[in-house]
């Protein structure tokens, strides 16, 4: 038997003891905990000599003969506990002796400070609330795969605090967003998670079918179509925060299933998304960071205002060369893209081309935050044609430290001009492109109603929380990130 093993087996002696002896520690015993470890340690010394009640688990015991010192955490962190037979009992301290790191007590007791000045609960009762039966994993030794820090997330919180605190960062950034839209008049409603057309992105969704109705369905890749719907129903100012779900690649910065920010306006453009865009990352980051100077892989940016604004024709030659404005056609567009090393089909027209060799050899280089504005038609299939040179979109991607946290556009309510929209998309799609959006007729029907002008904003809100809390993959910032299955594990 390994050392493991024996380390299991001597919980499961000591849990049929306990039984023995009268105490379930799964009864399910409710107490009242009326203080948390920060609290009581950071108010010494007027909490000295003060009852309290503390819970949370064991991370650490010492037994001196006829007392124990141990360390419970917390939510907020942890606090020392001192039992010694005198104060708890000969019959309770004897079921104390059969805890182990890992399970969950209730203490009540007085606060006092230990000869080495470290603020303690002087316990005068205690209960077993819950027996761990599996040993906790060492901080630095028994977590050291990463992916099993993912997989196990619950073993994650409880051995890496700082973990925690992304967390609870992450809580704190959404609710920011939400109050700040919710103060400038946006209000928030929800879409339908499934639906019978995957529209609002170029992504592969995935399916599903719906026995009931006897027809297939998808789960979203965007919530742009819904929100626009409620535009046309009269709604002018409207946002949904949640998930969306795409068929695609994991990587440190795809995740199948992620949450994104759609915000909608109506009388408002692209210019006025970029100042929106602005205002809440700026303002977010003051509010929740308590500066606008963030780091990410030692590298820092600014993110006070105002942000440059560059048309995508302008940065792809500023980093490669190739301008745009004086290739003619597709043909030359295929060359020069290819000539660069940029892979493109024999198919791709220039503005497809042009997007290609932006996103393959500019877009890490954008350090920001930077607006990159104006993107071709063919690749924009929701958004205004720019009024000055008509192969554009009013469209821009925000970008910070070579990540694309954002995009917005003045949409595209001409219904005749959307159906030609999606009707190229759907040429794409029945030569084999899989990501090319779906013929959507009841949206088309919603725009001959007439939808009045505006503009949209998608964030990807996992993206941005990577950024502001420093973390290199979005796997950090999502609690239970999607992986392979192993071993009988999800």
């Amino acid at each position: 038997m390994s050392q493991k093993e024996d380390l299991i087996q001597s919980r499961y002696d000591k849990l049929k003891e306990l039984y023995d002896k009268g105490c379930d520690p799964y009864r399910g015993e409710k107490i009242s905990i009326q203080n948390k470890s920060r609290e009581i340690i950071d108010q010494f010394p007027s909490t000295d000599n003060k009852k309290v009640t503390v819970g949370g688990r064991i991370v650490s015991k010492r037994e001196h003969g006829k007392a124990t010192f141990a360390h419970v955490q917390d939510s907020e962190g942890q606090i020392q506990v001192y039992l010694n037979v005198n104060g708890v009992g000969e019959e309770a301290y004897g079921i104390f002796g059969l805890t182990d790191i890992g399970d969950f007590i209730g203490v009540e007791g007085t606060v006092f400070q230990t000869r080495k000045g470290e603020t303690t609960v002087a316990v005068e009762r205690f209960s077993l609330l819950t027996k761990s039966l599996l040993p906790l994993p060492e901080k630095w030794h028994g977590l050291k795969d990463v992916e099993l820090r993912y997989r196990q997330r619950y073993l994650d919180l409880v051995v890496n605090t700082e973990v925690k605190d992304i967390f609870i960062l992450r809580s704190k950034i959404i609710q920011e967003i939400r109050d700040q839209l919710n103060r400038e008049g946006f209000l928030e409603v929800e879409t339908p998670m499934m639906s019978p057309i995957a529209g609002g992105a170029n992504a592969r969704p995935f399916s599903t079918y719906h026995n009931a109705l006897g027809v297939n369905m998808y789960l979203r890749i965007a919530t742009e179509l819904y929100l626009k719907r409620l535009l046309v129903g009269g709604m002018e100012k409207v946002y949904e925060l949640g998930k969306v779900f795409r068929n695609e690649g994991i990587s440190t910065v795809h995740n199948p299933e992620f949450v994104t920010l759609e915000v909608y306006q109506a009388y408002a453009d692209y210019l006025d998304m970029m100042e929106l865009t602005e205002r809440l990352l700026v303002e977010l980051s003051k509010n929740v960071l308590g500066t606008t100077v963030i780091t990410w892989k030692g590298e820092e940016v600014d993110l006070a205002p105002p942000w440059p604004r560059v048309t995508m024709m302008e940065i792809v030659k500023e980093y490669t060369g190739l301008d745009f404005a004086s290739i003619e056609d597709d043909r030359h567009a295929r060359e020069a893209a290819w000539q660069k090393g940029v892979k493109v089909s024999a198919q791709s027209s220039w503005g497809e081309v042009m997007a290609e060799v932006f996103e393959t050899l500019c877009e890490e280089n954008l350090k920001g935050p930077v607006f990159i504005k104006d993107y071709p038609v063919e690749v924009s299939p929701l958004a205004q044609k720019n009024k000055e040179d008509p192969r554009f979109t009013s469209r821009f991607e925000l970008f910070i430290l070579g990540n694309e946290i954002a995009n917005a556009f003045t949409e595209l309510n001409d219904p005749q001009e959307q159906r030609k929209r999606f009707e190229t998309q759907m040429s794409k799609r029945e030569k084999g492109d899989e990501e090319a959006h779906m013929m959507d007729e009841d949206f088309l029907t919603a725009l001959e109603y007439g939808m009045p002008p505006a503009g949209g904003l998608g964030i990807g809100i996992d993206r941005l929380i990577m950024l502001l809390t420093g973390s290199t993959s979005i796997r950090e910032v999502i609690l239970f990130p999607t992986l392979r299955p192993r071993d009988g594990q999800v």
